[in-house]
């Protein structure tokens, strides 16, 4: 069985970098939007970063334009837009696919670890209507459901929980904290 380790993303500059760099660390991997409804999850995506890196924690962001087209722009539009307004300093990649023919590897490893298991949180109600209406099967795969989805992997590369993208971010934080 592949460990976390084995893969890579793909950088801005067109170079790859392997999740080996960040062996024994605790990872956040996330992919995100910069026009979406839960974008302003970069502002406590950051604070954790600053909070935990030096115990070694690191967000991995991963933007993607496969949900109604809410990561517009290039890479470089991404990232500026993103150290302007919520100060960024975690490693950003190349704007990538989390579903499809084109998804990264790491993305069908992480949803083989941890599947779908519905929506939680304030917003629950409003996306699973979305979802309704957009992709009416959604519930029967371990698809990226929308932007935010986050993966906890710990010191050992195991894939240890996915929120999903209406889970209270203090559960998020709590998870880090406890794995950390």
């Amino acid at each position: 069985m592949k460990k976390i380790e084995t893969y890579s993303l793909p950088c801005m500059d067109g170079s790859q970098q392997s999740l080996r760099d960040f062996s024994n660390q605790v990872l956040l991997i996330v992919n995100t939007a910069t026009e979406c409804g839960f974008t302003w999850q970069y502002e406590q995506l950051q604070q954790m970063q600053e909070d935990f890196h030096n115990k070694g924690f690191t967000v991995l962001d991963i933007p993607c334009n496969q949900f109604m087209g809410q990561a517009p722009g290039s890479d470089k539009d991404i990232h500026d837009f993103c150290v302007e307004n919520y100060h960024i300093t975690f490693p950003q990649y190349h704007k990538s696919e989390v579903n499809g023919i084109h998804e990264l590897p790491l993305y069908t490893y992480l949803k083989s670890q941890q599947t779908f298991h519905g929506f939680t949180g304030e917003e629950s109600e409003l996306m699973d209507d979305l979802l309704q209406e957009w992709k009416p099967d959604y519930k029967k795969t371990s698809d990226i459901k929308w932007n935010f989805t986050k993966f906890v992997v710990d010191r050992k590369g195991n894939v240890i929980k996915r929120f999903e993208c209406t889970e209270d971010m203090d559960d998020v934080r709590k998870c880090i904290e406890q794995t950390l």
